[in-house]
C-alpha cells in the first residue's frame, strides 16, 4: 500500500484534485464559524454591486454577498452528496455483496428492484418526492440517494461475481467460513477499491444533481444560498450582473472538476487487477 500512496503523490492530476476539492472542504468548514458578511444580511443600499474590496464577487439583487454565500452553498452542496452517496453505498453495497452471495431469485429480486429505480433519474424521484413533501435539502437527499443505491448494488455483484471464483475463497469454503464472512472478510476487502473510485465519480454526480434541484427549486429553500438557486436566480439579470452567475456556475465547474481528477487518479492506481486477489 505505500507503493500506492507513492504513486498517488506523483501523480499531478490526483494531486491537483485533491487540492481543489481540500480548497472546498476548506472552504465549507470555514463557513460554520465565519464569513465575510452575514450571508442573510439584506442590504438595499449594496444591491447589484459590481465586484470590489468589500464585495470580491458582487452582490445580488437582495444586496446580499455573493462569496459569503458561495461558501455557505459549498457546505449545503457537500453535505447533501456525501449523504446521498453514503446511502447509497450502505443500502446498495449489501444488496449487490448479496445478489453476488446468493445469485438465484435473490439476484434476479436486486437486479429488478435496480432497474425500476433507474427508471426514475434522480429529478423525477424528487419532483415525485416534492409533490408529496414538499421542496427541500432533505428530499433532495432522499431523492439522490435513492437514485445512487442501484449504481452500487450493479457495481459491487458485478465485481464480486468473479471473486467468488477465485481459489482463496474456495480456502474459506474448506475453512468452514460461510457465505456472509466470506462476503465481508474475503470479497469485499478485494472490491473496496472499486467501490471507492465509484463513489468519488457519485460524489461528483451528485454535487451536478443538487445544483440541478435547486436551479428547478426543490433543492435547500430560502434562506439557505444554494449554487444551483443562484443560478437560476441570476439568469433574468445575467446582461447587467453577469457576475451573478459566472462565481457560482464556476464554483461548481471547479469543484466537479476536482472530484473528476480525483476519482481518475484513483481510478488508474487503484487499479483492480492489481488488487484483487492480494489478500
Amino acid at each position: 500500500m505505500s507503493a500506492i500512496a507513492a504513486s498517488l503523490r506523483s501523480d499531478k492530476g490526483f494531486a491537483a484534485g485533491a487540492a481543489i476539492v481540500a480548497l472546498f472542504l476548506f472552504i465549507a468548514l470555514l463557513s460554520f464559524v465565519w464569513t465575510p458578511h452575514d450571508v442573510a444580511l439584506v442590504d438595499a443600499d449594496a444591491r447589484l454591486a459590481a465586484p470590489s474590496l468589500a464585495h470580491p464577487f458582487g452582490t445580488n439583487h437582495l444586496g446580499r454577498d455573493v462569496f459569503s454565500m458561495i461558501m455557505v452553498g459549498a457546505r449545503i452542496s457537500i453535505f447533501v452528496a456525501l449523504v446521498a452517496v453514503s446511502i447509497g453505498m450502505f443500502v446498495g453495497v449489501p444488496l449487490g455483496l448479496l445478489a453476488a452471495q446468493t445469485q438465484g431469485l435473490v439476484e434476479d429480486a436486486v437486479m429488478r428492484m435496480s432497474d425500476v429505480v433507474f427508471a426514475f433519474p434522480a429529478i423525477i424521484l424528487a419532483i415525485l418526492i416534492a409533490a408529496v413533501y414538499g421542496p427541500g435539502a432533505v428530499n433532495a437527499i432522499i431523492a439522490i440517494g435513492i437514485f445512487n443505491i442501484p449504481v452500487f448494488a450493479r457495481l459491487t455483484r458485478g465485481a464480486a461475481l468473479p471473486i467468488w471464483t477465485r481459489g482463496f475463497v474456495m480456502s474459506a469454503r474448506t475453512a468452514g467460513k460461510n457465505a456472509f464472512q466470506i462476503s465481508l472478510e474475503h470479497v469485499l476487502a478485494n472490491i473496496l477499491p472499486v467501490i471507492i473510485v465509484q463513489a468519488t465519480v457519485q460524489f461528483s454526480l451528485a454535487v451536478l444533481a443538487e445544483a440541478a434541484l435547486s436551479y428547478v427549486g426543490l433543492g435547500a429553500q430560502p434562506p439557505s444560498p444554494s449554487w444551483g438557486r443562484m443560478l437560476a436566480e441570476s439568469q433574468t439579470m445575467i446582461s447587467f450582473a453577469p457576475w451573478l452567475a459566472i462565481f457560482p456556475g464556476l464554483a461548481i465547474f471547479l469543484f466537479v472538476f476536482g472530484l473528476n481528477l480525483l476519482g481518475d487518479g484513483l481510478r488508474r492506481r487503484l487499479d483492480p487487477h492489481r488488487i484483487v486477489g492480494a489478500m
